[in-house]
């Protein structure tokens, strides 16, 4: 299971929006850290809030954990990363065999935002089903 800890910032239905605290793992300042909360910060320093599932009934402005198996963490990992990797190859090749150079470089970008477009509607199927696959507060 992975864990974060925020606070309830507002309710809806059986869900609550919480803000996640920007801590890290802790070692960021410290000789070796990575300093990846550093860059974040840099990259998006509005607050981080999540809309989760509300089964503990918090309220707001309680501290609360969230927690979401692993698993479903590695599978997005892992499909966010290869399928746009995969459909650039696929279709560079395909578009190689098809209209040589040219064809390659057109096949490349339209694979990529293919991928793209099917993992937004992958984001938004997954927003109205898959309880499983939510974070949710414990």
């Amino acid at each position: 299971m992975i864990e974060t800890s925020g606070t309830v910032t507002a309710l809806d239905d059986d869900s609550a929006f919480v803000r996640i605290s920007d801590k890290g793992c802790g070692r960021c300042h410290e000789e070796g850290g990575c300093g990846g909360n550093n860059l974040t910060q840099m990259l998006c320093a509005t607050p981080k809030v999540y809309k989760v599932l509300n089964p503990r009934n918090a309220r707001v402005g309680d501290t609360v954990v969230i927690v979401m198996e692993n698993a479903v963490v590695f599978r997005g990992a892992l499909v966010a990363y290869v399928l746009p990797l995969l459909a650039l190859f696929v279709g560079a090749g395909l578009g190689a065999v098809l209209f040589g150079d040219t064809g390659s470089m057109i096949g490349a970008g339209v694979g990529v935002v293919s991928a793209w477009g099917g993992l937004r509607l992958r984001r938004i199927r997954n927003l109205f089903g898959s309880p499983g696959a939510q974070p949710t507060i414990r």
